[in-house]
């Protein structure tokens, strides 16, 4: 893994909030899996511009190189307008996990170009959300991150959520090659996320592993019995 002050400063840019994001409390959450497509040095806003810009057509494929038939649903950027959406299926999905539409929106404001909804004939069934983070750092569930560290050296996966009435379409596979994709850009080595509902195995099919810990095991307390911090090392073959 490469030193912390090689990565230093990179996220600078990103790591206040918008003069126009009102936040009530402090924190965030955790659940999942997310994806991003930040450059390396790129800004806040230019990740904005770029998942709007992305958002207008929708992402079939975003460059991973595997087809997708178009009766499937399609990953598109997240927006504004998508908040009320999301907390709608955040609260089908997570009814023990609840999480405010703050939270979320406050990811969207962080960093856009790691949110994503889910899409089939233009209604949203599905989110992605995640963000760069400290490996072996777990967010309180349901609180405001306030900043992206400047040192991050993770793509950490907040959370992804389908409905299940629409799950088999290899969604999930699609939204981990794009998490990989992702942490290549942004020059991070790993991936985490809090793996909830005993989801452990899904994800160790996609290279998951779970990290134990008594400090680890304190934080991961909010998530319910189950759940488990997992981390995916990209440098391993």
């Amino acid at each position: 893994m490469r030193r912390p002050t090689d990565r230093a400063g990179k996220f600078a840019l990103s790591t206040a909030l918008p003069e126009s994001l009102e936040v009530s409390s402090l924190a965030i959450a955790t659940t999942g899996l997310s994806i991003a497509t930040g450059r390396r040095g790129e800004t806040a806003a230019n990740a904005r511009s770029d998942a709007a810009h992305r958002s207008d057509s929708g992402i079939r494929m975003m460059s991973t190189g595997k087809k997708v038939d178009p009766k499937d649903p399609i990953w598109r950027a997240a927006s504004v307008n998508d908040i009320d959406a999301v907390t709608r299926l955040a609260e089908i999905i997570h009814p023990t996990l609840p999480e405010r539409p703050d939270v979320f929106a406050e990811k969207l404001a962080l960093f856009a170009s790691g949110c994503y909804v889910l899409v089939r004939h233009e209604e949203v069934i599905g989110y992605g959300l995640s963000h760069p983070w400290n490996l072996n750092s777990i967010p309180p569930l349901d609180s405001f991150l306030k900043g992206i560290p400047g040192d991050a050296d993770c793509l950490y996966v907040h959370d992804v959520a389908v409905l299940p009435e629409v799950r088999g379409y290899g969604s999930a596979e699609r939204y981990v090659d794009l998490m990989v994709e992702c942490a290549c850009k942004i020059d991070v080595d790993f991936l985490g996320l809090v793996s909830v509902y005993s989801t452990q195995r899904l994800w160790a099919r996609y290279g998951f592993e779970v990290a134990n810990g008594s400090e680890l095991d304190m934080k991961l307390r909010s998530y319910g019995p189950t759940a488990k911090y997992m981390i995916r090392n990209l440098k391993s073959p």
